[in-house]
């Protein structure tokens, strides 16, 4: 089980590195990996388990985040009403297309590598499309949008050594693209 000693933290190079793709059939140790990032998200969630382990909430933790340079992500992502909207171990994800919209947290993100704060929008794409593998090698293809598209261009974006912040508009981090829409 992963606790906050084993998230990797920036400035580590692990985070800028391009994770290399897993290959199948997975090893015991990624079945493994690919169970603790999971799990982590899991405990993160609960209220009463995350006061014994006392987590950082995540709704998503990449193999680059706990020291593994492998192109593997776990997403635990609530829907409006608190129930599971997607979880599920994301494996050589890409993003296969997206919209020209973008959107962004009103609150801004956050991340389980990144202590500092860096304060502004960060813009995304507000539909994407995935394809990605699961942990028996099956390959799938997802729709995202909103909340869901952001939470995965995060995760996506660790396996390719990019972080959050690197969206900020340096110069004015509070201002959208003219037709970018602010979620929450």
């Amino acid at each position: 089980m992963f606790l906050m000693k084993d998230i990797v933290r920036d400035p580590n190079p692990v985070l800028r590195a391009t994770a290399k793709p897993v290959e199948f059939p997975l090893s015991e140790e990624n079945k493994q990996l690919a169970h603790d990032l999971m799990e982590y998200l899991i405990i993160s969630q609960d209220e009463e388990q995350n006061k014994i382990y006392k987590l950082r909430p995540g709704v998503g933790l990449a193999a680059p985040q706990v020291g593994k340079s492998l192109s593997m992500t776990a997403v635990l992502i609530p829907d409006e009403n608190n129930d599971i909207y997607m979880q599920e171990v994301l494996i050589n994800p890409r993003v296969v297309s997206h919209s020209v919209q973008s959107a962004a947290l009103s609150e801004g993100e956050g991340c389980l590598s990144v202590d500092m704060e860096h304060h502004g929008y960060v813009q995304r794409h507000d539909r994407i499309t995935i394809t990605y593998q699961t942990l028996d090698g099956s390959k799938h293809k997802k729709r995202l949008k909103n909340y869901p598209a952001i939470v995965c261009q995060h995760e996506i974006d660790h396996l390719n050594g990019i972080l959050f912040y690197d969206h900020i508009n340096k110069d004015n981090p509070f201002t959208m693209d003219e037709d970018g829409i602010l979620l929450g």
